[in-house]
């Protein structure tokens, strides 16, 4: 099939990409072991599915996810438009991280980065967190200098609130914003889209397919202890029953559609967006070819009205939170709503 274009954001600072983009984060262990040679093989893959998004961050993994795509890209950057992120230092344990965002850390960063990845600069670069001690102006002025030294082409922030994608805009101009966004993950919908389709900027949802769960292979009896989703709401004991319950009416609703779990969980997403007037490029990670297949079966379909009538009434089904940090979840708390 051949994939369609999507615009990123608006003016001299907009970018031209695939529809669906590869999030590889997958590439540095986060969901199991995979080799470099297999990596390399599925990226091949991956573009010969004519993907040209490809998303990392300086965290995943330390830089190995960014080191891998670095060798991907070695003979053919010129063939992607390539995104990396920074604002998470690596903390002891889960949930243990924090997000800085001062103007030294992002220019430290970026060159570290960029020797990763082996380019001279990267297409868009997002602040991967707000920083609670520094205020977005900063962060998005130290990004737009990255952008006049030619080390960026635009900028994005990840997982801000719509009041703090507002006021990082006015400073310079965000090209895309990047937070979870799936069929049972709905808190962007509230304030965050609708500042994207405001300032006509591009969104680009991470974990689609909810890290695995809304997929035709997510086994809830064979998650390894060892599993990082293990230290996700969705993924404990106490809410994992539950929500796998609500995974088989997903996979019903897409056996009906005669379409695997994982492309109509892609095929909401873009049918969602459209109505809520933003441009999309979703970024799912995988570590094989087969998995690919199934997510991309998702980009050019549409859904029964019956059938989005369906998904939408999971949403409010789903027991526990996206995240195991309630700064970047709604339901009562600050995350992705406007704070006061």
């Amino acid at each position: 099939m051949t994939l369609r274009s999507i615009t990123l954001g608006t003016g001299q600072h907009q970018l031209e990409t695939s529809a669906l983009g590869y999030g590889a984060m997958s590439l540095a262990g986060a969901y199991g072991a995979i080799s470099e040679a297999d990596s390399l093989q599925l990226l091949d893959h991956v573009a010969r599915c004519e993907v040209t998004f490809l998303d990392t961050a300086n965290i995943y993994g330390d830089g190995e996810s960014e080191r891998v795509l670095g060798a991907f890209l070695k003979h053919r950057r010129e063939e992607f438009l390539l995104a990396t992120k920074v604002g998470i230092e690596k903390g002891a344990g889960v949930g243990k991280r924090r997000a800085r965002g001062d103007a030294a850390y992002i220019k430290e960063q970026i060159d570290q980065s960029l020797r990763r990845l082996g380019t001279d600069h990267v297409d868009l670069y997002y602040l991967h967190r707000v920083d609670p001690d520094t205020p977005i102006e900063e962060s998005v002025e130290a990004l737009g200098e990255l952008v006049t030294a030619g080390k960026v082409r635009a900028i994005g922030l990840s997982e801000a609130t719509g009041e703090e994608i507002a006021r990082g805009h006015a400073v310079h101009p965000i090209t895309a914003v990047q937070s979870e966004w799936s069929i049972f993950a709905r808190d962007v919908e509230a304030h965050v889209l609708p500042t994207c389709a405001r300032l006509g900027i591009g969104f680009v949802p991470y974990s689609p397919v909810g890290r695995g769960l809304l997929t035709d292979s997510f086994d809830a009896q064979a998650l390894p202890a060892e599993d990082i989703r293990q230290n996700f709401p969705w993924f404990m004991p106490e809410n994992l029953p539950h929500n796998a319950s609500l995974l088989e009416q997903l996979r019903a609703v897409a056996a009906r559609l005669d379409l695997p779990t994982a492309g109509l969980a892609l095929a909401w997403l873009y049918q969602q967006a459209t109505a809520l007037g933003v441009n999309i490029s979703p970024i799912p990670g995988t570590r094989t070819a087969a998995h690919w297949d199934e997510l991309q079966r998702g980009v050019d379909v549409t859904i029964p009205e019956d059938a989005m009538a369906e998904l939408d009434s999971l949403a409010g089904q789903v027991s526990g939170d996206r995240s195991f940090d309630p700064r970047w979840v709604s339901g009562g708390r600050e995350g992705l709503l406007p704070r006061s």
